[in-house]
């Protein structure tokens, strides 16, 4: 590890902190999409998965996907957090953060509620697949499964997000219609 004698900071950390620069601003977007809007616990993700990154920073230096890593990271962030037990007892209150941009996942409830009553890795391949318009077999490395597992968690979500919004028309147009 070499130091930087003028600021007492190693090659690593000047890295990192160039990434987490570049980076948080895209990863809490994400995670905001990943959580259905929750803002708060898109923060946490942003937190927990940048810990995570820091502590493996050689191997997703060496990664041949880093995208996929980062998003990866942020998945196993939110798996993790919903399988804790005081998880299932907490309430979140409904505080609209400032957005820099939206997508109609950020802007409508109807939307962010349809999402929120997805299963994790269903919402997750919806939102890898839809809004960061990634592709079948990204978003398999980025979710550690299959194509065939992406297509299929996909086909389930759209169809459970069809029925929950078949009342909403105003949304046909975005992309969750038939």
């Amino acid at each position: 590890m070499t130091v930087d004698s003028g600021s007492g900071r190693s090659e690593r950390d000047r890295q990192f902190h160039e990434f987490v620069a570049d980076r948080r601003g895209r990863m809490l977007h994400t995670a905001r999409l990943l959580t259905a809007g929750d803002g708060h616990l898109a923060e946490d993700l942003v937190q927990t998965a940048l810990t995570k990154l820091y502590v493996s920073w050689a191997a997703f230096r060496r990664s041949e996907q880093p995208d996929a890593y980062v998003k990866r990271a942020l998945f196993n962030a939110l798996m993790d957090e919903r399988r804790r037990i005081w998880r299932r007892f907490e309430r979140t209150v409904a505080d609209v953060p400032e957005r820099p941009g939206s997508t109609a996942a950020d802007t409508d409830p109807a939307l962010a509620a349809a999402l929120r009553e997805l299963p994790p890795r269903m919402r997750a391949a919806v939102v890898f697949r839809f809004v960061l318009d990634m592709d079948v077999a990204d978003t398999a490395v980025a979710l550690g499964c299959s194509a065939g597992t992406v297509k299929s968690q996909t086909a389930r979500a759209l169809e459970k997000l069809r029925t929950a919004l078949e009342n909403f028309p105003e949304l046909q147009h975005q992309g969750v219609s038939r």
